[in-house]
Formats: structure tokens, C-alpha cells, sequence
């Protein structure tokens, strides 16, 4: 899974994306990247690794000072896991930068598209016909948002997009299908985050971005619409579990962490589920007892880590189901 991070405000946005990227190492990358509007152009910096390589970096060339930023960790798809492949991908004048999470499944098509076009492209990635395809369509009046609407009516896939434009230097731009994007609310600072962790620490005030839809973040406002530009509703709600949830807590690796959680987590699981009498209850599945006891096949469907617990659950469920 690919990690995500946006932000506009008051702070160094460099800061805040590389503080927003640790809390999402969790989520596993091979190289990590970050890019903010200064001056008219877009500054980035990015390196195959761990985060630890682009900080290095970092601390020899430090990108200019901006409120505008965004971020990326990437599990390599299209392409290599280097430096030339690592996000954000950016236009050839510098004036946009893009972030991606997920596949653009006609990106063949859309980059011969573009070739012909006479764009050039410096990567093997699905992800720079994005930025490209921004670059065509952008018109200053309508701005980088609407530029965002018209380029995923032309995308096939699951995906998440996040970008800023050199224009625009008090503006970040997100959108998603199929894939996670979740806003963080703040006082006169906004944030994009493939989860919350990469925003807790600065705000508990979450927006749950819908699908086919589009957000445009300025330092006092968000704009949700649909990818056809009507307005969109707004799933506001706070988040309830600490900070510390996204750190390692003192062990050296999340993966332990998570080993050691397990039991807490299984009995948080039933918080809610058991009534009074013992039974258990699923308000979310709407069954009776008698459908229910009519069900004969139950599918789990899940990869990694959850794949395990699933093949757990089976064992379980034909326990004390027979």
C-alpha cells in the first residue's frame, strides 16, 4: 500500500508531510518522496529506500520553505523501485506534482496519447500520464480542481491522486476511486491522508472522502464535488483512538507490535457485540435468525495479514456454526 500525505497551512509543509509519511510506514514502501509550491515552480525531492534516504537528502538540500505540500511512499507497480520512478512525478515545466496510489489500468493508451502530443516522459510509472494529462487540460480560470474532475472521467482503475500546481500556492487538490483518501480538518490548516495516521497528531476532525469524488483544500475551506462538479455530501466525524496508535511503541518493528496487540485487539473487536444474554449482534448485516440459519457457504475475502486471521476466522466459524 502506497502512503499518502497533503498539506496546506501556517507550518513548514515539509515538516508536516515527513512527520504525516513516518506514521505511514507501517503501511510497507520502497522509496518515498515529497514536493511544495515555492515561488512560481514546484520543489520536490525523492529517493529509492527508506524514508531515511530522503531525509538524508533532505538535510544536505533542503526543499524552499512553503505551507503547501505534499507526499508519497510507493510500493512499486509500473515501474522499478528507484529514484527516476519514486513520486511525485512532476510536469515538465515543474508546474505540477502528483502522488498516486493505486493503478491507472489505460495508461498505455493515454500515454501514447500524450506522446504524440510531444510530452516527454521520465518514467516507467502509470502515475506521470496523470501529471501530464493535468498539464493538458488545466486552464487558469477554472483552476486545478476542475483540471483534477476532467482527468478522472478519462482514468480507468482504482486510484488515489493528490496535487498542487505552481499557480496555486495555497491549494492542494485530492481524488479518489476505489481506493482510500480521508481529509483532516484543522484551524486554519488542512491535511490528505491515506489514513488518519498521517494527520493525528495535528487534528482529531476527519472527512471521509466518497467515492468518485474530488477535494480541494485552501487554509480555510474544503470543496467536495463529484467527478461531474456537483456538490458533494460531506461525512464529517472525530477521531476517537490516540496517536500512539501509529507508533511503533518502543518496538523495533510494527510487525511486533501488532503480534503483542493481538489479544487486545480480538476482545476490542466484541466491544458492542455481545448483548446481554450472551448473543451476539451484528446490527450492520439486517438478518434474522432465521436468515442466518438459512446461510450454507460464508466467503472471506482478504490478502496479507488479514489473509491469516481469515483463515483463522474459518476454523472458527465451522466450529461453532456445525
Amino acid at each position: 500500500m502506497c502512503g499518502i500525505v497533503g498539506y496546506v497551512g501556517s507550518l513548514r509543509a515539509d515538516d508536516v508531510v515527513l512527520e504525516g509519511l513516518r506514521r505511514l510506514e507501517y503501511r510497507g514502501y520502497d522509496s518515498a518522496g515529497i514536493a511544495v509550491v515555492t515561488d512560481g515552480t514546484v520543489a520536490s525531492d525523492k529517493r529509492a529506500g527508506k524514508l531515511v534516504n530522503l531525509e538524508s537528502s533532505l538535510a544536505e538540500t533542503a526543499l524552499p520553505e512553503s505551507g503547501t505540500g505534499i507526499g508519497h511512499t510507493r510500493w512499486a507497480t509500473h515501474g522499478a523501485p528507484n529514484d527516476r520512478n519514486a513520486h511525485p512525478h512532476l510536469t515538465r515545466e515543474r508546474s505540477i506534482a502528483v502522488v498516486h496510489n493505486g493503478i491507472i489500468e489505460n495508461f498505455a493508451r493515454l500515454r501514447a496519447e500524450l506522446e504524440d502530443a510531444d510530452y516527454e516522459f521520465l518514467s516507467e510509472t502509470d502515475t506521470e500520464v496523470v501529471a501530464h494529462l493535468l498539464d493538458l487540460v488545466y486552464d487558469p480560470a477554472t483552476g486545478l480542481a476542475e483540471a483534477m474532475r476532467v482527468v478522472c472521467r478519462r482514468l480507468d482503475g482504482a486510484f488515489t491522486l493528490v496535487a498542487i500546481h505552481a499557480d496555486e500556492p495555497g491549494v492542494v487538490v485530492g481524488a479518489r476511486r476505489n481506493s482510500p483518501l480521508v481529509v483532516g480538518r484543522g484551524d486554519n490548516e488542512n491535511f490528505l491522508g491515506s489514513d488518519v495516521s498521517a494527520f493525528i497528531g495535528y487534528t482529531r476532525n476527519a472527512i471521509e472522502l466518497g467515492q468518485d469524488q474530488v477535494v480541494e483544500l485552501r487554509t480555510d475551506s474544503i470543496t467536495v464535488t463529484n467527478f461531474d462538479g456537483s456538490p458533494a455530501e460531506i461525512k464529517e466525524y472525530e477521531v476517537t483512538w490516540d496517536a500512539e496508535a501509529a507508533e511503533k511503541g518502543g518496538y523495533d518493528h510494527f510487525m511486533l507490535k501488532e503480534i503483542a496487540e493481538q489479544p487486545q485487539a480480538v476482545a476490542d473487536t466484541l466491544l458492542g457485540r455481545i448483548n446481554d444474554d450472551g448473543l451476539l449482534v451484528l446490527d450492520e448485516m439486517r438478518l434474522s435468525d432465521d436468515d442466518l440459519r438459512s446461510v450454507d457457504k460464508i466467503v472471506l475475502i482478504a490478502c496479507g495479514t488479514a489473509y491469516h486471521a481469515g483463515m483463522i476466522a474459518k476454523y472458527a466459524i465451522e466450529h461453532w456454526t456445525r
